[in-house]
């Protein structure tokens, strides 16, 4: 499918691709987290042949100015010229990355996404946001900068453990919520699983609602907000526990805190379908948390403008909108949200 806009790329969603990377730079910078299968980094060298591979931390432990900074050195010692082109091989942290580091490395150059985790390719390989981590809250510092091509090989998710194909889940999910209904359904049923006949057009599906978002509105000018339905609360989750809580599992958890938010402004009650969601993903227990530790992280989230933070919340099924929230509705919502989640795990 095609993701449009002033620099129109190509993301495939198939089985097969890491044999079939391709790319017209002679000179390639791999980054891949340490993590990753040592089979699917072979496969793409064999590819790619690139003249230099840079290895970085697995999930979030990446996201940071001191990686970028070692990632930018080992470029600059392999004397990488503005010709060159970065490819992000991994999870959807990698991806965001190696993106940053295309578009930092010489003011910018070609840069590739190769996503091999659920999360990754519904969502972070797609729509050119790109960036690191601060201490003080989830991808603060970054960059806009669109990928030339994106391979999604749905084969790569056969490596990846059960819980972490699930936390993936969270973001098809979410494309459900907020603009294709027919996902909900396909995502609990048995087709959405790595392996199974009907995975690659669900995956497909969830791509081409963000890719439809991201050509409309690249730069989260207006409806590319809504893409970030329940993570207001789940930014704040993995930054106030420093990433013990993976970005999957703290969407699910957002997701059902955004889905009481919109109930209690008017909105159909979508808790039902977030909380089923949850049964679903299985996610960990939360660590002790409280709406004073956590507010500090929601008001710092990207969507707040001068006048405050606003949430994306729901009218109905796929009628998302942007809204501030009064402090008493945040609470009562937050404390019934704290006893749903609770009882996951009684």
């Amino acid at each position: 499918m095609e993701v449009g806009g002033a620099q129109p790329y190509r993301v495939e969603v198939g089985r097969g691709l890491l044999d079939r990377l391709n790319v017209p730079q002679t000179q390639v910078a791999l980054i891949h987290a340490a993590d990753l299968p040592m089979e699917l980094v072979s496969r793409a060298q064999q590819s790619l042949r690139p003249a230099v591979t840079v290895v970085v931390p697995a999930r979030d432990d990446c996201k940071t100015l001191g990686e970028l900074e070692k990632v930018l050195c080992a470029l600059a010692g392999a004397n990488l010229s503005r010709e060159c082109a970065v490819v992000g091989l991994g999870g959807g942290a990698v991806t965001d990355l190696a993106g940053f580091v295309a578009a930092s490395y010489l003011r910018g150059v070609a840069y590739y996404s190769v996503p091999t985790t659920l999360l990754g390719m519904v969502d972070a390989a797609v729509g050119g946001k790109t960036g690191v981590n601060l201490p003080q809250g989830k991808n603060l510092v970054g960059a806009f900068w669109p990928p030339r091509h994106v391979w999604a090989d749905v084969d790569s998710l056969l490596t990846l453990p059960a819980a972490t194909f699930r936390e993936g889940a969270a973001e098809v999910y979410k494309h459900g919520l907020i603009s294709d209904p027919t996902l909900l359904e396909r995502v609990l049923s048995p087709e959405f699983a790595p392996g199974q006949s009907g995975l690659v057009q669900i995956i497909a599906d969830a791509v081409t609602v963000k890719a439809g978002v991201v050509t409309r509105d690249l730069t989260e000018q207006g409806e590319r907000a809504y893409l970030n339905f329940g993570h207001t609360l789940a930014h704040a989750t993995e930054a106030y526990t420093d990433h013990a809580v993976s970005h999957g599992e703290a969407v699910g958890y957002g997701m059902h805190y955004a889905a009481l938010l919109s109930r209690a402004l008017g909105g159909a009650d979508l808790s039902t379908h977030t909380l089923a969601f949850l049964k679903y993903q299985q996610p960990r227990a939360l660590p002790p948390l409280s709406f004073e530790a956590l507010w500090p992280y929601m008001a710092r989230d990207k969507k707040a403008d001068a006048q405050g933070v606003r949430f994306v919340l729901l009218r109905d099924l796929a009628k998302p909108y942007l809204a501030r929230v009064p402090e008493d509705v945040l609470r009562a919502a937050f404390g019934e949200w704290q006893v749903a989640v609770s009882g996951l795990h009684v």
